[in-house]
């Protein structure tokens, strides 16, 4: 009757196969999506020793978590009292990584880049509550904060502009002034080139303030102008693909409640014929193993739906941090050389309000005092005869 027993359990070891496959799959698939990169992985992208950080959310909130994704045993079985093998997995949040202690270290997918797609897969406490934040969202609020930061750059730019125009009139406005209009000579040149080389001056910062308008302000405001509607499609995405993993997973965890009550269901009557405390019939017992073995393939079918799930949301994950990357480079790359254009622009100021004082410095060095007395003194003399003392 013992090995009968045996023979009536519905066993989830056939399984154990099944359930670790996703893990060489996600892998394959991270392969295909970084096919194009300069280096690729067949592991997925968690690290969990070595010198890169951790993917899970640390020991001791691991430890804490009793969610453990694992079928290495029959939950009722006869056996439970016997030593256990260790999990190989663990499940954080509905998402269900290798278990710290029984697997080797995993590659990055790209170990040479500290890409988004390889540090951002597990949870993170958040600092303002109790609960936790997705690593996409870190990504995503990054990504949120540099469009704001490149919009703060542009009023910057902006502000800057304005000073140049009210620079330029100030200057053009002092360049018609008439004080010391009256200075003759040498001197009287060159306060009057001061003058012009201001109208001159003005010209050369209402220029500048145009270029920087063109050149440098409206790229700044242009540049991804529907980056916010893009990034909250990518974030309901990906977050419609976590909800649904959450659901897959509790779904698994309810199918392996009922495949427990069903073998404890079917270990009871067993029994209970073995000892004659009842009068279960066999085809008590046969229905009460056709219900084990329907929870048992309705906790496979479950576990499947699961793994395909989280294998949907690893790849989209890949792919769409891998843009999220691709998006800061492109930004920071793009401000980068709107502010050397800027610097160029200023640098081309500074040479042509130069070319405005050249003239000026000229003529300073032309002002001779010995040379406007000669001239003024031909144009206004009034006579060389000096007087001379009176005779009787």
């Amino acid at each position: 009757m013992c090995s009968c027993s045996r023979s009536l359990e519905w066993s989830p070891h056939s399984l154990q196969k099944r359930i670790r496959l996703p893990y060489c799959h996600l892998a394959g698939k991270a392969t295909c999506l970084l096919r194009a990169a300069d280096t690729m992985s067949t592991q997925p992208p968690m690290r969990l020793h070595g010198s890169g950080p951790t993917v899970l959310l640390g020991p001791h909130q691991a430890l804490a978590l009793r969610g453990t994704f694992s079928l290495q045993q029959n939950p009722g079985s006869p056996s439970q009292g016997k030593k256990q093998s260790k999990e190989s997995t663990i499940t954080i949040n509905c998402v269900t990584f290798p278990h710290p202690d029984t697997m080797p270290e995993q590659q990055l997918l790209k170990p040479t880049e500290w890409s988004y797609c390889d540090y951002f897969w597990a949870d993170k406490k958040d600092p303002q509550g109790n609960g936790t934040v997705a690593g996409f969202e870190i990504l995503l609020q990054k990504q949120l904060k540099g469009k704001q930061m490149q919009k703060e750059m542009s009023e910057f730019i902006r502000e800057r502009i304005k000073i140049e125009e009210e620079y330029a009139k100030n200057l053009a406005k002092l360049s018609q002034n008439s004080l010391a209009a009256q200075e003759e000579g040498s001197l009287g040149e060159a306060w009057a080139q001061v003058k012009k080389s201001l109208a001159d001056e003005a010209e050369v910062h209402l220029k500048f303030s145009s270029k920087l308008h063109s050149e440098v302000e409206k790229p700044l405001m242009n540049f991804r102008e529907n980056f916010k509607k893009d990034m909250k499609k990518c974030d309901h995405h990906i977050a419609d693909l976590r909800k649904q993993l959450a659901s897959r997973y509790a779904s698994v965890e309810k199918a392996r409640k009922a495949l427990t009550e069903r073998q404890k269901d079917l270990e009871m009557k067993t029994q209970q014929l073995e000892i004659k405390l009842s009068n279960k019939t066999e085809e008590d017992i046969k229905k009460a193993r056709r219900k084990s073995t329907q929870a048992g393939d309705d906790l496979m079918r479950c576990v499947d739906l699961y793994n395909q799930a989280q294998s949907k949301w690893f790849e989209e994950m890949v792919t769409t941090t891998l843009e999220l990357e691709r998006l800061e480079v492109e930004r920071v790359e793009m401000i980068r050389q709107h502010l050397c254009q800027y610097t160029q622009l200023r640098h081309e100021t500074d040479m042509f309000n130069q070319s405005t004082v050249e003239p000026v410095d000229q003529l300073l060095r032309k002002v001779d005092p010995a040379k406007d007395r000669e001239l003024w003194v031909k144009e206004h003399k009034t006579g060389d005869i000096r007087p001379v003392d009176m005779e009787i």
